[in-house]
């Protein structure tokens, strides 16, 4: 038997149980790993509250690492001992577990397993985010501006947009994670809780406002978000910390200057197997070249999974997260 946090039914994170599983054999296509660390994410909030509809019951989390333990049917580019690591598969706060291999990668040498568990959905995030979504709207030297600089994206997204030559405003809600920003690309830091966010971006880029703006707070960013915006620049929503955006008007893009938007996910970015292989090749090379670096900020055990999602609710983590089995 195996240990699984399961939930049986959407709520608070005492809905999630530690139960013994039965795993059982790969079938075609498909691998078994032992986890060795587990990633934890804001989606697995969504996941758990009910925000993004999974089928139940369910062991919430989309992103982890480990060994292979035995290989199915018809698999042909993995083998028992591979380190590997995923995204995007529900499933994965557990010990051992079943996975196809669409979604699974090798792990380098020179990147640590707690290093992929980590960063495999925040890292490609910022990989597209930066490198693929606002590219057509920024050059070298460029000021641009990200929501929630202290988080596992943002502290990702400050480093790889400052290797890229930006220069990145970012948002924190509090001096400690305002110092973590600055440590980790971020040029300017707009404390929003003590700073109004459009003034300082007024001031900072001299009345010019910045091409593109990245936002994954949602709801509580929203208006500022546009506010800050150039005519024809871009905001690209790819999270709801907040909650959600409500329904808005169209016309309120036209009204603040033929604005572009954009609700982006890493499912449309790595949607083929091409796709997934280049982002997570220029995410470990990221890596490996020193020119982002990762830092595990917080572990706890599978077992107190409910807390984790506990101080990730109420902003009591920073940067990278693991769960370890």
């Amino acid at each position: 038997m195996s240990k699984s946090i399961l939930m049986h039914e959407n709520g608070g994170p005492e809905t999630m149980k530690l139960e013994d599983v039965e795993v059982g054999k790969p079938g075609p296509g498909q691998v078994k790993i032992k986890h060795t660390a587990i990633g934890l994410n804001f989606i697995d909030i969504y996941t758990r509250s009910g925000l993004y509809k999974t089928p139940l019951p369910n062991a919430v989390g989309r992103e982890g690492a480990g060994v292979v333990l035995e290989v199915g049917p018809k698999v042909k580019d993995f083998k028992k001992g591979d380190r590997v690591a995923y995204c995007g598969e529900l499933g994965a706060y557990c010990e051992e577990r079943l996975i196809g291999t669409a979604q699974l990668v090798k792990v380098p040498k020179g990147v640590s397993d707690e290093q992929a568990a980590a960063i495999m959905l925040k890292g490609m995030t910022t990989e597209y985010l930066v490198d693929r979504t606002i590219k057509p709207w920024v050059k070298k030297g460029d000021i641009i501006l990200f929501h929630a600089a202290a988080g596992g994206v943002g502290l990702l997204f400050g480093q790889w947009a400052n290797a890229r030559g930006y220069k990145v405003i970012g948002t924190v809600s509090s001096p400690a994670k305002a110092a973590l920003a600055k440590k980790n690309g971020y040029k300017w830091v707009i404390d929003y809780t003590k700073q109004n966010i459009v003034e300082e971006v007024m001031k900072i880029t001299k009345g010019k406002k910045v091409p593109a703006v990245v936002d994954g707070v949602g709801k509580d960013t929203w208006e500022a978000s546009l506010d800050c915006l150039q005519p024809r620049g871009i905001m690209a929503s790819f999270g709801n910390a907040s909650g959600p955006v409500p329904p808005q008007s169209i016309a309120i893009l036209n009204a603040k200057g033929s604005l572009y938007l954009t609700r982006p996910s890493l499912g449309a970015y790595t949607a083929t197997r091409a796709d997934l292989e280049k982002s997570a090749n220029s995410l470990f090379k990221m890596v490996k070249s020193g020119k982002v670096k990762i830092a595990i900020d917080q572990r706890y055990p599978l077992a107190e999974a409910a807390q984790a999602h506990i101080d990730l609710e109420s902003r009591k983590t920073t940067g990278q997260t693991i769960l370890v089995p």
